[in-house]
């Protein structure tokens, strides 16, 4: 070996002995790292892992639904989406953004330029959060997840649908955007109805889908169900004839109710003009007010068989008493009461056939003062009925003394007191009932209280009896004569009430059948 390659050969076995020297230090630095990541820094580490991927996501439920009395569906859950965006999160300068936006835009039914529009003051206003749209089908939503948007969101949520649409809306009512009650049932019975959000702790990858659950911090609990004594066939049935009704006299708008006699049950509750639950744009002015149990009406001359009730039932009347109402006008203290023409002396049964003030006038000016009104009272004037719809009025029932001969007269026939048409039909359930008056209700289930008599049962019968001349070919309600069956009824007519007085030509007109 020549001297000239001995210094080479000692160079390169230190460097090679430097290298070593610097890796082994390496390792060991790397070894000594992950020992003390181990041990030192085990816990935190696991807490910031945990804190990337795990996550507290809420469990959803669903509102309870409601159903008429066989089951039929009227408000259920349907499930619907919310796209949101985050506005930060949008580059409009990164290759694709524009096309990306326009495909999001076209499947959420608006422009391009509105859509970069809404973004663009959202950035200027530093929001990260907006949404684009609440009430999106699930097809149009999985459409929107196929585009793979890092900054679009897709919220999976349930909205109200009402099936039965206008036919009933008055009495379930409905709920806003998110699934608070604001109308109706669904209003009064919010917090039984009301589902309670559970929760759980989910493991999620870096696209934050989920991967494993681990616990559940809190269980969903769905809302109640509610149970109406509704009956959809008949609801249908009213709803159709009063629209029908309305339309055909140009009124400005109807209230049916149907009651089961037996139980007090509501079969149908209808009101014209009506709304659609399920447009929001629907959702204001007067169409939303259940006139059946909010408006209030002087009932008019479907009272009388209500006075003659209580004239029977006190005793000083039976039911071929003769009441003189010659010569078809009665001058009162205060003001006059008149008939169409002077019907003379008749029986009870042709006050109530021929609808005659002067008759009715009489019969209650002979009474007691209190004797009508207390009968007016126990059958509900003057109370709400209390089923649990939202807004009921208790109308009034005032009291007139001795003197106020005037007042007590057309008490008699119907004017001077307020009612709703919900109270008017519940007032006939006893004498449609024999005499006994059941606890009106909404919500199916057992009876609350056992039906009290208010009125003699023979006094019920022999009104009753009274009142099918009304539908007779002789009556004043000759359409509401059913062929084959037995019906019983009153017709009532009333100016409506306004500032001056009364309205010459505007009319308020009742039937009550049986």
């Amino acid at each position: 070996m020549s001297e000239s390659t001995q210094p080479k050969q000692a160079l390169n076995v230190w460097r090679l002995c430097l290298i070593g020297a610097l890796l082994l230090l390496v390792c060991g630095y790397v070894f000594f790292e992950m020992t003390r990541l181990f041990t030192d820094k085990q816990e935190f580490l696991q807490k910031e892992g945990r804190a990337r991927f795990v996550r507290n996501v809420d469990v959803p439920a669903m509102r309870g639904g409601i159903f008429d009395r066989r089951g039929v569906a009227l408000a259920v859950n349907a499930p619907v989406a919310s796209i949101y965006i985050r506005p930060n999160k949008v580059d409009f300068k990164e290759e694709g953004t524009p096309a990306n936006l326009a495909s999001l835009a076209k499947l959420l039914g608006t422009s391009p330029k509105a859509l970069t529009n809404k973004l663009t003051k959202a950035q200027k206003a530093g929001r990260h959060f907006i949404y684009l749209h609440r009430l999106v089908e699930p097809s149009v939503a999985k459409q929107i997840k196929q585009l793979k948007l890092t900054y679009v969101g897709i919220e999976e949520h349930y909205q109200r649908y009402y099936p039965a649409a206008e036919v009933v809306s008055h009495v379930v009512g409905f709920t806003n955007i998110d699934g608070k009650g604001l109308a109706g049932l669904e209003a009064t019975y919010d917090s039984a109805l009301t589902e309670q959000i559970g929760l759980q702790t989910i493991y999620q990858d870096r696209e934050r889908r989920s991967i494993e659950r681990i616990r559940y911090e809190k269980p969903a609990m769905p809302g109640k169900d509610l149970h109406l004594t509704l009956d959809m066939r008949l609801q249908y049935l009213a709803y159709r004839e009063l629209k029908a009704a309305v339309t055909a006299h140009n009124a400005t708008s109807g209230s049916l109710v149907m009651l089961d006699v037996a139980t007090g049950d509501i079969l149908a509750m209808a009101n014209a003009p009506s709304f659609n639950p399920n447009d929001l744009s629907q959702r204001t002015g007067p169409e939303l007010r259940n006139r059946a149990a909010i408006d209030l009406y002087e009932p008019g001359s479907t009272m009388k068989p209500l006075t003659i009730a209580a004239a029977m039932a006190s005793g000083a009347y039976q039911r071929d008493s003769q009441v003189d109402t010659s010569p078809g006008r009665l001058q009162l203290r205060g003001g006059k009461v008149s008939d169409p023409r002077n019907y003379g002396e008749v029986p009870l049964a042709e006050v109530i056939r021929l609808s005659s003030n002067v008759g009715a006038s009489k019969i209650a000016l002979s009474l007691e003062s209190g004797t009508v009104r207390n009968l007016l009272e126990n059958l509900g004037f003057g109370q709400t009925t209390g089923v649990g719809l939202q807004g009921e009025q208790a109308g009034s029932l005032p009291y007139y003394g001795e003197r106020q001969e005037l007042q007590r007269a057309q008490m008699a026939f119907g004017y001077g007191l307020s009612v709703t048409p919900l109270q008017l039909a519940a007032a006939y359930l006893p004498i449609a009932g024999d005499g006994t008056l059941p606890h009106v209700k909404l919500l199916k289930g057992p009876d609350v209280a056992k039906p009290r008599r208010v009125i003699p049962e023979q006094v019920a019968i022999d009104v009753r009896k009274m009142m099918e001349t009304v539908v007779s070919d002789t009556g004043t309600a000759r359409l509401a004569k059913v062929q084959g069956y037995r019906a019983a009824g009153k017709t009532g007519t009333v100016h409506v009430a306004n500032s001056g007085g009364y309205a010459q030509d505007e009319y308020v007109a009742h039937f009550v059948g049986l």
